[in-house]
């Protein structure tokens, strides 16, 4: 087999190993390995790229943005279990409940909190359609209405900070987490927006699909359900606003902030006694299995990534690209459709080990900004999650979904919102200033003339 053969054969194999069902991590491991040796007994691999998968190894766990993970996630899953989910929906269950589309509302702000919460999107998903869908049901909601709030609502926690997601972006591209965080605000805040606005525009129309719910409690003054609701909202905001604050001043490193988070979650739990060694045990093993799932696949990846930059795959990629039109739009527009396609077979993690690596240097040589190409992501992979029918949000609802509502009416429910988060996608590429701060413009020091006048005599 020629050099020049083998990095496409190698990417086609692993396509068709993915596709049989072989578990990621190991497939990833086990085509790098065959084509390492392949290469190697050809002369077309040198041996020594091998050394360095010792120290890619030992690079991952010193880390520091990777070993905020599992402090971030196991946040998440203490205040999950500590019912403030709960707590925020029925709060807003009281303040929207009455007005057509409330509850609807009720679902997509507590998810972007809990999104914030968690940042893990399959716990924001699978919270809220326990909490919510049965509210929903019983108020007489539309069921691909009810469904698609609570999937969109929950896949929020690709977008928002302090986000899992954002944080294995800024190490695949490599880039500030910082400044993806900054950049990441603005899109989250709009999406929620374009939401909110696409429920009430819907439910304005044909309010029947979403009916007021009725209310055993008594009426409560407008004051007292808007203070219950913000601070039923505001203890975990201000919990992320306080780890999110302590990265960006500096005052702590991710992982750090990720350590104030977990002891804020712990108190905060312990004071709303709803602490237990039973609810503590299954927040830890949550937490365990989720970051032992993406440590495995950061392995296999970096493996595959390395043997395939030693049989020169980048400049067979880079020769793919070459020859697209419009420059960067083109290229932005040909990876978010590729990566748009690949997302109906492959999940976030897989694409972000797999596909990110080989592309960061690709967009870098053509002078794309890093930070707007990793939100721009973010929003793209975020439809990886919804469009049917292989989104694992829409697993994870139907698991947690009474078998009243049809499977069809999860998956009609979810599009709509799929065509937001795409149409957020295209507004990221046409207006960048969304993500991308003005710079200074670089001034040319060997191009500055300073001319002082001539001493006039007395």
């Amino acid at each position: 087999m020629t050099a020049e053969l083998l990095p496409p054969v190698m990417f086609l194999s692993l396509v068709v190993v993915l596709l049989a069902g072989f578990p990621v991590a190991f497939s990833l491991a086990a085509v790098a390995g065959v084509f390492g040796g392949i290469g190697i007994l050809t002369g077309h691999f040198n041996p020594s790229f091998l050394l360095a998968m010792t120290l890619r190894l030992q690079g991952t766990f010193f880390n520091d943005n990777l070993l905020a993970i599992p402090l971030l996630v196991f946040m998440g899953m203490i205040l999950e279990r500590a019912g403030l989910a709960e707590d925020m929906f029925k709060a807003l269950h009281r303040l929207f409940g009455r007005t057509p589309g409330g509850l609807a509302y009720a679902v997509i702000v507590v998810g972007a909190v809990l999104s914030a919460v968690t940042g893990f999107v399959s716990a924001a998903v699978i919270a809220l359609g326990l909490i919510a869908m049965p509210p929903m049901l019983r108020a007489g909601y539309d069921h691909r209405l009810a469904a698609g709030a609570v999937a969109a609502g929950g896949t929020l926690a690709q977008v928002m900070p302090p986000s899992l997601v954002l944080i294995v972006l800024a190490e695949q591209l490599e880039v500030s987490l910082i400044e993806i965080y900054r950049g990441a605000l603005l899109p989250a805040v709009l999406l929620i927006a374009l939401y909110l606005a696409y429920i009430f525009l819907l439910t304005r129309r044909r309010p029947h699909l979403a009916p007021p719910a009725a209310s055993n409690a008594p009426d409560a003054p407008s004051l007292i359900l808007w203070k219950e609701a913000a601070v039923a909202a505001g203890i975990p905001l201000s919990l992320v606003l306080m780890v999110l604050l302590s990265i960006y001043f500096g005052v702590a490193t991710p992982s750090e902030g990720g350590a104030i988070g977990v002891t804020g979650a712990l108190l905060l739990a312990i004071i709303k006694r709803r602490l237990t060694v039973r609810r503590l045990q299954e927040a830890m093993m949550a937490a365990g299995i989720l970051c032992s799932c993406v440590i495995f696949l950061l392995f296999g990846a970096s493996f595959f990534t390395l043997v395939f930059r030693g049989l020169d795959g980048h400049v067979w990629l880079e020769e793919l690209f070459r020859h697209l039109p419009a420059g960067q739009t083109g290229f932005l527009i040909v990876l978010n459709v590729a990566i748009f396609l690949l997302a109906f077979f492959l999940d976030f993690f897989e694409i972000a080990f797999i596909v990110l690596p080989l592309i960061g240097p690709i967009a870098q040589a053509m002078g794309v900004d890093m930070v707007w190409l990793a939100v721009l992501l973010a929003v793209n992979l975020q439809t990886s999650f919804m469009h049917p029918p292989f989104g694992i949000a829409l697993y994870n609802l139907r698991s947690v979904t009474p078998r009243s509502v049809a499977t069809a009416s999860i998956y009609w429910g979810a599009i709509p919102f799929v065509a937001l988060q795409l149409f957020m996608v295209a507004l990221l590429i046409a207006v960048p200033q969304l993500v991308v701060q003005s710079k200074p413009v670089a001034i040319d020091a060997s191009k500055v003339k300073i001319e002082l006048p001539l001493p006039v005599d007395p």
